[in-house]
């Protein structure tokens, strides 16, 4: 039985335990705050924050984990980078946690790596986003170097804008750093995420490409497979497994693509399991949950069978505690369809809550409809 410390908590990180206690893991759940979603089925939680070094330390040092698991970008990974000196085991690497934090380092990787990406640049103040807003040329997209579920992001489409991107951006930082990637905006035809698996002893192997959209930065609702000319779907598997080899380790990536009318542009990169990829809960016989579980546990991939699927989210309207949910048995009255409701104690306005899945045909016109179904209720 291996013993995994997993760092965050939250609806990723539930499926996750899930997966790894299926397969006889034993789990501590560590978030900043109690009754995060995966501490409901660990079989331990911690509470602190990941970005404060002794508290890391101290929870690594009393649980001695055989793999330490993260789930999120926020936290001081020069602690991970040392331990995994020490003999601890980093999954996938502590080099890849610490690149991946930030969205500067991981597009520094990638370039470095003569990947294909937008032209970007970084800033720390208003006046140096301005700066090299103009150098790239509007309209331009603006995101903190580290954040989670696309939050601060936001297009400036002309230099009026710039000063409420900065502010946006810096209200949805997280972490310490005060800094900011923009990019040139590309108008592509759709988006992909192409989970890549890295095993301990196998080959790379990739899930059907997943088509997605998203509003504010964060994704509503995800389909796979996405069509893709054959050609466009070999050139990302090569930079996904470039970018990925790099990088090292054991198990799952969620590699984001731009696909435009004559290329495909690589994005952003988690090394770990991607909010878009829950439609695998219901298109694919593994989960990737499943699939994170079992690449850093060495266990086999004989192979992934991949239906129709749709992810649709469903979203908490204002702040309050213990939420409810109503429209539940609605949503899910049509065969094919699913809800996962994720079990957050408290909501505010754009939260994630929960995810309507649905499978078949015109599974996302289902899965969306089914969403919209449902209604968070809070005190």
């Amino acid at each position: 039985m291996k013993k995994i410390l997993l760092l965050g908590s939250g609806e990723l990180g539930k499926e996750f335990v899930i997966s790894a206690k299926r397969l006889g893991c034993y789990v501590v759940a560590c978030d900043s705050y109690a009754g995060a979603p995966a501490m409901q089925v660990a079989d331990e939680c911690s509470v602190f924050s990941m970005l404060d070094e002794a508290a890391l330390r101290a929870a690594i040092a009393q649980h001695q984990p055989d793999l330490i698991v993260p789930e999120i970008e926020a936290i001081r990974t020069e602690v991970l980078l040392e331990v995994e000196k020490e003999g601890f085991e980093v999954i996938p690497s502590a080099r890849a946690a610490n690149l991946t934090m930030n969205r500067d380092r991981i597009r520094d990787v990638a370039v470095g790596l003569g990947v294909r990406t937008a032209k970007f640049s970084y800033a720390e103040s208003a006046e140096e986003l301005m700066s090299q807003a103009k150098a790239i040329g509007f309209p331009v997209v603006i995101k903190p170097v580290m954040s989670s579920s696309g939050k601060g992001q936001s297009v400036a489409k002309t230099e009026a804008d710039i000063q409420t991107s900065w502010d946006y951006a810096c209200e949805g930082m997280r972490g310490d750093r005060r800094r900011v990637i923009v990019e040139e905006f590309i108008h592509f035809e759709f988006e992909i995420t192409l989970l890549t698996i890295r095993q301990r002893n196998g080959n790379t192997v990739f899930c059907q490409p997943i088509g997605h959209v998203q509003e504010r930065g964060d994704y509503q609702y995800s389909w796979q497979p996405q069509p893709m000319k054959p050609e466009y779907l070999k050139a990302a598997e090569q930079m996904a497994e470039k970018v990925t080899s790099d990088l090292g380790g054991a198990g799952l990536f969620g590699v984001e693509f731009f696909v435009t009318k004559d290329e495909v542009i690589f994005s952003e990169l988690s090394p770990r399991p991607h909010d878009t990829g829950m439609v695998t809960l219901i298109s694919q016989n593994l989960s990737e949950f499943d699939l994170h579980a079992r690449a850093i546990l060495g266990l086999p991939i004989p192979n992934i069978d991949t239906v129709e699927g749709a992810s649709a989210v469903v979203l908490a309207t204002k702040e309050g505690v213990s939420p409810t949910f109503t429209g539940v048995a609605d949503a899910m009255s049509e065969p094919g369809t699913d809800v996962r409701i994720f079990g957050k104690p408290t909501t505010r306005p754009y939260r994630r809550m929960a995810v309507a899945l649905a499978k078949g045909e015109n599974a996302l016109e289902r899965a969306r409809a089914a969403a919209k179904k449902i209604t968070v209720v809070t005190q």
